[in-house]
């Protein structure tokens, strides 16, 4: 996520595109906007993305989501936060038999909300929705995210580091000073 964070909009709409995960399915990032608070992502239907029934798979129209708020959110609040994706559905209300289209968005509202909600150190669990539209502007499902952000606790002089998965006792624990990763 660390790179994901340095890109301009314009980069990383570049490499979102040839990430395999979207570029297999032929999902285009289409527009990230200035502030990172606005994507708009679609994709055609074709050989790589469609199912037995000839309509768009439903993983991939859960795909044309999945990255996103997370990374929305990370370029608004900043490294001062842990967010990750605690869940997702996905409510398959049509076919597609087109070109689908979803727009996400991260509002002022969102933002002012999570900050509140996490000034005290507390996680809080952010519901995101978005809608997969065809050609027509008709509804082919409705995306729910629940996202996870806390704030970071800071890193106390002297409190020890123990690597992820080590014993809690190992004597192999260093001291963090201020300054360190």
């Amino acid at each position: 996520m660390g790179l994901a964070l340095r890109l301009s909009p314009r980069l990383l709409r570049w490499g979102l595109n040839l990430w395999p995960p979207l570029f297999g399915a032929r999902i285009r990032v289409r527009r990230i906007a200035p502030d990172f608070r606005e994507v708009v992502v679609d994709m055609p239907l074709g050989l790589l993305n469609r199912n037995a029934f000839g309509t768009h798979f439903g993983g991939s129209l859960y795909a044309m989501t999945d990255p996103f708020f997370v990374l929305m959110l990370s370029h608004n609040l900043g490294p001062d936060y842990v967010i990750w994706d605690r869940s997702a559905s996905i409510d398959y209300v049509a076919a597609g038999r087109s070109r689908v289209r979803a727009v996400l968005r991260v509002t002022d509202q969102d933002l002012r909300a999570i900050e509140r909600m996490t000034q005290s150190g507390n996680k809080h669990l952010h519901l995101f929705h978005a809608e997969v539209v065809d050609a027509e502007d008709l509804l082919v499902a409705r995306v729910e995210k629940l996202v996870y952000v806390r704030r970071r606790r800071p890193v106390q002089e002297g409190a020890l580091y123990v690597p992820p998965g080590a014993p809690a006792r190992r004597a192999g624990a260093v001291a963090l000073r201020s300054g360190s990763t």
